[in-house]
């Protein structure tokens, strides 16, 4: 059976992915599953492309086995893509999601209409020993609210409208937020394309 490392150790992350790739005979391990630590890795990348790049790329290497990687955040481009790579840890290197928020909502506003509009993106790299890393990239379309609503989800949830929605992501039903969510439509593609990505 072919086998995949999943570079996260993040359980939903990982039973989505194990969820996908059963389905195609090919056995899913995460970090939690190997005998030694593999340490953090710095992301010093400038893009969400480079920081997936470098996570799947070295492990691969270390692992001898092939390696997906995701990074993912929130871009709004009025603020030049803010936050951008630096999403997690907008308000600082130990912020959390309320700290996040709460600069992003000071720093948007003067802003109204089409300067609110925002995007949420998610990019896989899939990194083979060997070979030349591909990659996978989801978005999700909507607007940064005025105020936090809701109390599903994470990270920009309470504040990112969803196109086509009037809540907040953080207010919708998981079973709609996981169709739509940026991971989603990446993971849609991944599936799409799991033939030529690992049976070729």
């Amino acid at each position: 059976m072919k086998k995949i490392l999943i570079a996260s150790k993040n359980k939903g992350k990982i039973a989505e992915f194990k969820k996908l790739f059963s389905k195609h005979h090919i056995d899913v391990i995460s970090l939690h599953d190997l005998e030694e630590d593999v340490e953090d890795i710095e992301e010093t990348g400038s893009t969400f492309k480079e920081n997936a790049a470098l996570k799947a790329e070295t492990i691969a290497q270390q692992m001898n086995i092939p390696v997906l990687a995701d990074d993912s955040g929130l871009i709004v481009p009025a603020l030049d893509g803010a936050p951008g790579i630096y999403s997690a840890r907008y308000a600082g290197e130990n912020a959390n999601d309320q700290a996040n928020n709460a600069l992003l909502l000071k720093n948007m506003i003067d802003l109204k209409g089409d300067e609110r509009k925002a995007h949420f993106i998610c990019v896989l790299a899939i990194a083979k020993p060997g070979e030349v890393t591909q990659f996978l990239t989801g978005y999700c379309e909507g607007t940064i609210a005025n105020e936090t609503t809701g109390t599903h989800g994470f990270g920009y949830d309470p504040l990112f409208i969803p196109e086509g929605y009037h809540q907040t992501m953080a207010e919708l039903d998981s079973h709609v937020k996981n169709d739509i969510s940026h991971r989603s439509v990446a993971i849609r593609l991944l599936e799409k394309d799991l033939a030529t990505l690992f049976f070729t």
